[in-house]
């Protein structure tokens, strides 16, 4: 063996301190470089460390501080000594192996960027794509508990019963009745007028389909609020609403479901988020408007009235948030274009008689909402 790594106490003017890892007494302690490196006190036994097992740790400059894989977590070591810290280092061959080298940190940043990557690939592509295929999948017993969580928050807010006028409900449940038989609904689906100012229509998921009294308000004819409830029953016969409950809700909805938390405090918010803040898709957009075009088309009815009452809303009106129908269907130049082009003259019978019209417009009774 070498004469550097011959058995020599190592003395110095500057003391060496020593931390067991089990109290926290701060020991002065004596050196001894053998075949291992040897911290020994005056009246104890020396503890040995294996010059394979140091590793440096952090410590303030003109310090070595040391730790051993093999001592216990807290223990260090701290020669203030450089000569002495030097011939140390000398015989640590794996001194500095747990510190990060450049191509670590390399790696690091590699695998961050990467990771970071696919979070937003999940919310671009993942999500999106679960909800489409879960929406269709939720069993239907879950959907209207959903519905019913989501329909005690959309009557907090836009007044807290259904208008309930005996002749104009009988004229409304009339008017949604031809709707729901030709979009090929069953008899689980319920709608209703709610009494707020706010020109709009919602659907919520379970089949339940809600007209706000400032959109009835607005409507000069059956046509005109029929094809509103038309695109309705789209977003519901296409899963919309589900769909946009799931994507907003996240994972964190999804793994509500999965465990069966639909009626607690994750239902209402995400339901309520979704209804109060969200938009369709244009894609779903699409499909209702193209839903809507073809229900009225098979009751021998034109789209056209509705389009009619969407651009008298909101062109004279205006208006962001939830003050008018585009809160949560944004409205483009295309699509009122697109129901006007499909307008075809009548060929069936009037949804409601004029009697039954008037009647509807009075569901609410004459009071101020």
């Amino acid at each position: 063996m070498s004469d550097v790594f011959a058995e020599t106490p190592a003395q110095s003017e500057r003391p060496t301190i020593f931390f067991d890892g089990v109290s926290s007494r701060r020991r002065q302690v004596t050196l001894t470089l053998s075949d291992a490196l040897e911290i020994a006190e005056d009246g104890a036994t020396p503890v040995r460390w294996a010059y394979a097992d140091l590793r440096r740790a952090d410590s303030p400059p003109g310090i070595l501080r040391l730790a051993a894989t093999s001592a216990p977590p807290l223990a260090r070591l701290e020669i203030r000594d450089a000569v002495l810290a030097a011939d140390v280092a000398a015989r640590c061959t794996r001194l500095d192996e747990h510190r990060t080298t450049r191509s670590g940190v390399a790696k690091i940043v590699g695998w961050s960027v990467a990771a970071t990557v696919s979070i937003v690939c999940v919310v671009l592509f993942g999500v999106p794509l679960a909800a489409d295929r879960l929406a269709p999948l939720v069993p239907k017993p879950v959907e209207r508990r959903i519905g019913d969580a989501a329909e005690v928050q959309m009557k907090t807010i836009f007044g807290r019963g259904v208008c309930e006028d005996p002749a104009g409900k009988a004229a409304f449940t009339k008017l949604v009745n031809r709707l729901r038989d030709a979009a090929g609904l069953d008899d689980t689906m319920t709608a209703g007028v709610l009494p707020s100012s706010i020109p709009n229509a919602f659907a919520l998921p379970g089949g339940k389909v809600f007209v706000l009294k400032g959109l009835l308000d607005k409507a000069e004819s059956p046509d005109e609020l029929a094809g509103i409830l038309a695109h309705e029953l789209g977003h519901l016969k296409h899963y919309d609403n589900m769909r946009g409950l799931i994507y907003n809700g996240g994972t964190s909805f999804l793994i509500g479901l999965l465990f069966g938390d639909i009626t607690g405090s994750s239902a209402v918010i995400f339901a309520s988020r979704s209804l109060v803040e969200a938009s369709y898709s244009r894609e779903a957009e699409t499909g209702a408007d193209t839903f809507a075009i073809e229900i009225m088309h098979a009751l021998g009815r034109s789209p056209k009235p509705a389009a009619q009452l969407m651009f008298r809303i909101t062109g004279k009106e205006g208006g962001s948030g939830l003050t008018n129908i585009l809160a949560s269907h944004p409205l483009t130049e295309d699509r009122l274009a697109r129901m006007t082009k499909e307008d075809r003259p009548a060929s069936g019978p009037p949804l409601l008689t004029d009697k039954e019209w008037q009647a509807l417009k009075g569901i609410c009774g004459s009071g101020k909402v």
